[in-house]
């Protein structure tokens, strides 16, 4: 089995006395989707952060591809996209300019960026008649495909999700997952997600990593959690989420 491509070895990370996530040992595959899961407060979005280098350990280390990683060496940040809540787009720019910001900045030419553009709007199934249109003008479905594009516009090796279908209606949400796990599957790309939802969890990972006031409560699959819980919490936490006994879809 190969090495992981991102971890997070022995991390810690302080707010303040007796206030802390970790320490943490994580590790993603490469080409795998692995999810972490975990109510408010659990430390998901703190793991996240740490991961892209948004945040720096206070004791332990993050590490890509076994070595430290260099948050700040510009030819690693291209190794990652990032998606988060909302598509964090900006809106005095339409959504093409959106997917293209970084792309531009990096000189890329009209031919290769209009190219690139249309091949992502296609992959995830954006119209392209709405590609000149401003955030305020799209759903919030459309808002996360740019997202997501913009975030795949490099074709990074890793791409981190932090609650992107959070705040979507149940249809909307339900229609993007069965996207964003055919464009994972097509990419073969490795990526973490964050949800506090375990159903959605279980949908995209077969390998789940549940938080709990900064530390790993338990990870494994799915049937792992709910037939051997490591605690009470764990137990409680998937009985909570009943909906996960739902026929996954086709």
């Amino acid at each position: 089995m190969p090495g992981p491509v991102l971890a997070l070895d022995r991390a810690v990370k302080r707010y303040g006395p007796g206030a802390q996530v970790g320490p943490l040992t994580i590790a993603a595959r490469p080409g795998e989707t692995l999810a972490l899961i975990g109510p408010s407060g659990a430390g998901k979005s703190t793991v996240l952060r740490l991961l892209l280098g948004l945040l720096s350990p206070d004791d332990g280390a993050v590490r890509l591809d076994g070595a430290p990683l260099r948050a700040g060496d510009p030819s690693v940040r291209r190794r990652f996209g990032y998606v988060i809540q909302g598509g964090g787009l900006f809106p005095h720019l339409t959504a093409e300019a959106n997917v293209a910001l970084v792309p531009r900045w990096l000189r890329w030419s009209p031919a290769r960026l209009a190219e690139r553009v249309r091949a992502l709007a296609a992959l995830t199934r954006f119209p392209e008649e709405a590609l000149a249109r401003f955030p305020s003008e799209l759903s919030g479905g459309q808002a996360q495909r740019v997202g997501l594009m913009r975030a795949l516009a490099l074709d990074p090796d890793l791409l981190l999700l932090d609650e992107p279908l959070g705040a979507l209606d149940p249809i909307t949400r339900a229609e993007l997952q069965d996207d964003l796990r055919r464009v994972f599957a097509e990419l073969g790309k490795t990526v973490v997600l964050v949800t506090h939802d375990l159903a959605e969890a279980a949908f995209f990972s077969r390998r789940l990593v549940l938080l709990r006031d900064g530390r790993v409560a338990q990870e494994g699959t799915l049937e792992e959690l709910a037939r051997a819980p490591a605690d009470a919490f764990v137990s409680a936490f998937v009985h909570a989420h009943r909906a996960v006994a739902l026929p996954e879809r086709a």
